[in-house]
């Protein structure tokens, strides 16, 4: 395997303990550095939009006492959006579910046997509208943080984060964050995210890092204000293309000879893959016109700019034959890469009585492809899609008797590709205790790059399309009770989806055949219904959390494949012990979802493809777990797939080749330093 140099050495344990090191520094310095208590402190960097009493104006911590703490509610998380909500330090069974990787909920995905490998998924969200193609290799992007990942901060004193997971054998995970304010309306973040996991079988290692740094800052008059963010990110995995054919039953039979994971046979262990990014994005603006004693209007004027530059790049010393023939002996090298540049001029009037709005004008410059050009028998594949466009739109947002309002619009009117987006929605809240909220939206822009124009050093990964804009209509009503149970009905309709089959081919002599993925446009129409309900009920110290998942397909099911249905419960008890000290919280979580044609994962390609062979699923997941809080500390235990030790045969996979986990016990903390 040839050797690489990364931005950030996350394929080294140094890489960890260096974050931890700097980060911990910081913090045992930070009271120095830290604000005074008892000024006027703003809640939000950039004042009041008036629609969410948490999105901004001043408060009064009212701290009297040098030696007092300032309370929870005082340290803020802002959302690209201007969302905000407070640190919670809470144990819960959502943050049970969130204490992963991702550091997200992963209900809608199946892991795959090492952590940091790709995810199969289970479910799909399909709500985020865009007027760009996105960079392909989608299934190495779970844990890519795009600008809607990235949050800003404002907090009383210094606020340090400490994240820690056990992995699979030789490395472990860790998240560090440190955040402060220098100044009441100056803050500054930084953050690490480090893996390295050998795995337990051959040439699965995983080796990521994800480095942020964020900074938020506010004029005292209140009119120019600024957020700004810097990600590096490098996301490495060795690939082994599953376990061989021929081997499968072997390995289903149960065979204690292969218990040990790594004797298992896998297709390949020369290969790897690795996606790197970085980004830098600054959004401004200024207040021509804000609230005062005489008037109530507040007009803005803003300035967006980004920029980013990613690569995915596949390695492997020797041509596999399940990939089909090759150009070269040794050595083969795919490398995709993206520039792209945006910048966006923005005006925002807001007044009580009109509503927020909000116009902007947007220009994109794009550079994706690759350093050569491939001529074919009856094709020549180009090197390069570059060009720019144009776009417009806006916003409005309004509270009218009761209602809350939401819409958006936007366009390309010039330049290489053509898109659009229509959305609107509609909250209501019946009372404290339930509120509703309806959702239209109807979109139009490109496939991905990776459909569009794709080279390999396997020639059968060689295309270059000209596909139609992918059309999708949805509509959503979403639920939220206290008394009842919180529901989400999604319906969506796609009309040009384009997707990845896998395509057989056999050798002209007709003594070997080989399936790879191909990108195809569907000429019909995919017609997509998810029906999600989720209710926690207790009693006394008793917990009974459940999740359920319904799918089906309309219209379209030949190229769209997902369970019909997928449900998680978790029956837990919590107490208090030792005075009030240690908060306790142990149970079993219970995972299933029904069998279905799984998609098949392809690491040339970083994507997923259909196959239509063979159903996988059907099998139950069943976590056993203990957490315990002391003040701002959470500790995790659990034993994964505890049910499998039960399992004689295990037939049970994250797609049609890769093993799901074995049982696992796992351990790891959240740890908040509130200074």
């Amino acid at each position: 395997m040839k050797r690489r140099f990364f931005l950030l050495p996350s394929k080294s344990h140094r890489s960890f303990f260096f974050a931890l090191g700097v980060l911990m520094l910081l913090g045992g310095f930070s009271p120095v550095m830290a604000q005074r208590t008892g000024v006027p402190f703003n809640q939000q960097q950039g004042g009041n939009d008036g629609r969410n009493n948490n999105r901004g104006g001043d408060f009064d911590n009212n701290i009297t006492n040098p030696t007092d703490k300032p309370p929870i509610e005082l340290y803020k998380i802002i959302s690209v959006k201007r969302d905000t909500t407070n640190l919670d330090t809470t144990l819960t069974m959502a943050k049970d579910y969130k204490f992963n990787y991702l550091r997200k909920d992963d209900f809608e995905l199946l892991p795959f046997a090492n952590v940091g490998q790709t995810y199969n998924s289970l479910g799909y969200d399909l709500t985020k509208v865009s007027l760009a193609p996105e960079f392909g290799a989608r299934a190495r992007h779970f844990n890519y943080m795009e600008i809607e990942d990235t949050y800003y901060y404002s907090v009383p004193t210094p606020l340090t984060e400490l994240y820690f997971k056990t992995v699979f054998q030789q490395g472990q995970q860790l998240d560090a964050f440190f955040t402060i304010n220098t100044q009441p309306n100056l803050n500054f973040s930084i953050a690490y995210k480090g893996l390295r996991s050998l795995g337990n079988y051959q040439s699965t290692l995983t080796s990521t890092g994800n480095f942020r740094f964020t900074t938020n800052y506010f004029s005292p008059d209140k009119r120019y204000r600024a957020r700004a963010h810097m990600v590096t990110q490098d996301l490495l995995n060795n690939e082994n293309g599953g376990i061989r054919d021929d081997f499968i039953p072997i390995f289903t039979s149960g065979d204690p000879e292969f218990d040990d994971r790594g004797r298992v046979e896998v297709n390949f262990e020369d290969a790897e893959n690795i996606l790197v990014g970085k980004r830098f994005h600054l959004d401004h603006d200024y207040a021509l016109i804000q609230p005062d004693s005489t008037q109530t209007n507040t007009l803005r004027v803003g300035n967006i700019v980004s920029f980013e530059d990613k690569y995915f790049e596949y390695f492997q010393e020797s041509p596999f034959d399940g990939f089909g023939p090759a150009y070269e002996t040794s050595n083969l090298q795919d490398r995709s890469t993206l520039e792209e540049f945006y910048a966006e001029g923005n005006v925002e009037y807001k007044n009580p009585i009109v509503g927020d709005m909000r116009f902007y004008a947007g220009y994109t410059n794009f550079n994706y492809g690759y350093e050569r050009v491939i001529i074919l028998d009856n094709q020549t594949i180009t090197n390069r899609l570059k060009g720019d466009f144009i776009s417009v739109g806006g916003s409005y947002a309004k509270r009218y008797k009761g209602f809350d309002l939401e819409g958006r619009i936007g366009v390309n009117v010039s330049g290489e590709f053509e898109g659009n987006y229509l959305e609107g929605s509609a909250g209501y809240a019946i009372n404290d205790n339930n509120k509703v909220r309806i959702r239209a939206a109807i979109t139009s822009r490109a496939p991905n790059y990776n459909f569009l124009l794709h080279q390999s050093d396997y020639i059968n990964y060689n295309w270059q399309n000209d596909f139609e804009n992918v059309k999708q209509q949805q509509f959503q009503f979403l639920l939220t009770s206290d008394k009842l149970f919180d529901a989400e009905v999604t319906y969506t309709g796609i009309e040009d989806y384009a997707y990845f089959d896998g395509v057989t081919v056999t050798s002209t002599d007709g003594t070997t055949s080989f399936t790879t993925p191909r990108p195809f446009q569907f000429s019909g129409r995919v017609d997509y219904l998810k029906v999600k309900v989720s209710r926690e009920l207790r009693w006394r110290k008793f917990g009974l959390n459940n999740t359920i998942m319904y799918q089906t397909l309309l219209d379209g099911e030949s190229v769209f494949k997902v369970p019909e249905l997928v449900t998680r419960n978790s029956l837990f008890y919590e107490d208090e012990w030792f005075k009030k000290a240690l908060f306790v919280q142990t149970g079993v979580t219970f995972k299933y979802f029904t069998a279905y044609e799984m998609n098949r994962y392809d690491p040339v390609l970083g994507e997923f493809y259909l196959q239509n062979e063979q159903e996988f699923g059907g099998f139950p997941l069943i976590d056993l777990f203990f957490n315990v809080k002391v003040r701002q500390t959470r500790v995790y235990f659990k034993y994964e797939h505890f049910n499998s030790l039960f399992s004689s045969n295990p037939d049970y996979f994250s797609d049609p080749q890769n093993p799901y986990r074995d049982a696992v016990i796992r351990f790891g903390l959240v740890w908040n330093f509130l200074l």
